[in-house]
């Protein structure tokens, strides 16, 4: 297992070395509810990346965490905007209210690219990082990653009790980053259940951008045999019926396979994949369900 973990790891190509981690606080507020921090952070030694951390109004803590990673939708101006206002194919009110309504402290980090990181198209940014040895993939986990490291380093963070959660591309950094990071204890991805064979069969590729390609992965992996390194940890995966980005067959052959993983793992009742109606968009039956699952686990 550590060697399957060193190479997908070499797979995501030259990251940073980890270095002391930098925060600047920028501004604290009471915001719909909750207490919203603005940081700058010093995750990978090249830019400073913009974050959010919201809290619960009652307590001090420490609170369970939930990273929130936010999506892609060819809106590059919204990044780490839509933890707090929503985009229009996520339920209302915010990941961030109602997070912190549920009692858990909650961050986000605009990705590569995306908001106050932006200035750079995404094939831009993927050429100039492979001409450097880098993969686009590779450099937005190990934010993740440091974001993680941070998170668990303050007083008022129960590292113990670690969520993850996003949509779309949001959705497949949190089930890569749980197969990555033992300290993600649930995670819960919404339309990004995209198995990579299942995906070229389909003639799919095209309906997903650069960022998350990474080169050689399928001569070593399976998206099946990456996911199966979150397992028996708590996993619900939440796709639309009629979301031609997730191929189906691709969905239920991930279904069986983890179902499969768990069962042999004796928790059986960790993995809870959920289809929905509708297409690439989070309806309230899922909403309502991730909800749950977030309740029962973390």
């Amino acid at each position: 297992m550590n060697n399957g973990k060193d190479r997908l790891l070499d797979l995501l190509g030259d990251l940073p070395e980890p270095g002391p981690i930098t925060v600047q606080p920028l501004k604290q507020e009471e915001h719909d509810g909750y207490l919203l921090e603005s940081l700058l952070l010093d995750l990978n030694g090249i830019e400073r990346v913009p974050a959010y951390v919201a809290k619960p109004l009652q307590g001090e803590g420490p609170f369970p965490l939930v990273l929130y990673n936010h999506s892609h939708g060819g809106n590059y101006a919204n990044g780490r905007n839509e933890f707090i206002r929503s985009s229009p194919y996520l339920q209302q009110p915010s990941f961030a209210e109602t997070l912190t309504e549920m009692g858990y402290a909650a961050c986000c980090i605009d990705m590569w690219g995306f908001n106050e990181r932006g200035g750079r198209t995404e094939s831009e940014l993927v050429k100039e990082m492979l001409w450097q040895g880098r993969v686009m993939w590779g450099m937005m986990l190990h934010d993740s990653r440091r974001l993680l490291d941070y998170m668990c380093g303050r007083g008022d963070i129960d590292a113990s009790r670690i969520g993850t959660i996003g949509m779309s591309m949001g959705g497949l950094m949190a089930w890569w980053l749980a197969a990555l990071d033992e300290r993600v204890r649930v995670t819960v991805d919404i339309c990004a259940q995209v198995d990579a064979h299942s995906l070229i069969a389909a003639r799919g590729l095209d309906h997903h951008g650069f960022y998350s390609y990474v080169p050689g992965l399928l001569k070593y992996y399976s998206t099946l045999q990456i996911q199966e390194r979150i397992v028996p940890r708590p996993r619900m995966s939440l796709t639309g019926r009629n979301d031609r980005l997730c191929p189906a067959g691709g969905v239920r052959l991930l279904a069986e396979g983890l179902g499969e993983a768990y069962h042999h793992a004796g928790q059986p009742e960790h993995w809870q994949p959920v289809t929905c109606g509708g297409g690439h968009m989070e309806t309230l039956e899922m909403r309502v369900a991730w909800q749950g699952f977030l309740a029962a686990y973390l």
